[in-house]
């Protein structure tokens, strides 16, 4: 059976549009379940900016369905398995709202910490996410998703290092850490806890430091 958001008797009127090439500006005509096509003009290979991806996350015919992608779509599938998975740790946290805010915030903050200082950002957010789980409890909800047994393994390093006190610890850790400090930051502060300024020396990255000036 065909996916209904690929079989063309389903499309409207915007199902084949035009956008522009972001290398030369011609005009390039895209189908909608077109993942990528190649410019007239120039000749780069671009993917579909209004193709909805998300299904590739956690979808085991994904590969045969929307067949190979080009070079722009590589580390896409790990960021939109990280929503998923956000989805997953959420239902597993039931009726704890504190927590959920609370992983929610880390996330957040690993995002913007991540965004600016580099590293494996699917890693790190997943990482977020599961942090304060049970490593079994972790691994299960990560091969619900779909993620694959090298980032199973990179995600478990990071939660494992971020609280083994490693003096020389991976960027990815460093910026989890952070995270974790900003959200208690941003808990005391919610609380009425005056945070002293001290009790963030501990952080690594420029962008936290930055981003923990905002909070006071």
């Amino acid at each position: 059976m065909k996916c209904p958001g690929q079989d063309m008797k389903y499309w409207k009127a915007d199902a084949i549009f035009e956008t522009t090439c972001p290398k030369c500006a011609a005009k390039v005509e895209f189908y909608k379940d077109d993942t990528s096509r190649r410019c007239g003009g120039c000749g780069y290979r671009m993917v579909n900016p209004q193709m909805d991806f998300g299904c590739a996350s956690y979808c085991q015919y994904a590969e045969q369905c929307l067949g190979a992608l080009p070079e722009d779509f590589s580390g896409v599938r790990e960021q939109l398995l990280k929503d998923k998975l956000a989805v997953e740790v959420k239902r597993a946290l039931g009726d704890d709202f504190r927590r959920i805010r609370q992983v929610s915030a880390i996330a957040r903050f690993a995002e913007n910490i991540g965004k600016a200082e580099g590293g494996n950002l699917p890693v790190i957010l997943c990482a977020a996410y599961l942090q304060g789980l049970e490593a079994q409890v972790a691994a299960t909800l990560l091969t619900k998703v779909g993620a694959k047994q090298s980032m199973i393994e990179d995600i478990a390093t990071v939660i494992t290092e971020t609280t083994s006190g490693l003096t020389q610890p991976s960027l990815e850790t460093r910026i989890l850490e952070d995270a974790l400090t900003l959200q208690q930051q941003d808990d005391a502060l919610r609380e009425g806890i005056v945070t002293a300024p001290s009790s963030l020396s501990s952080l690594h990255t420029t962008a936290a430091r930055t981003i923990a000036s905002s909070l006071r």
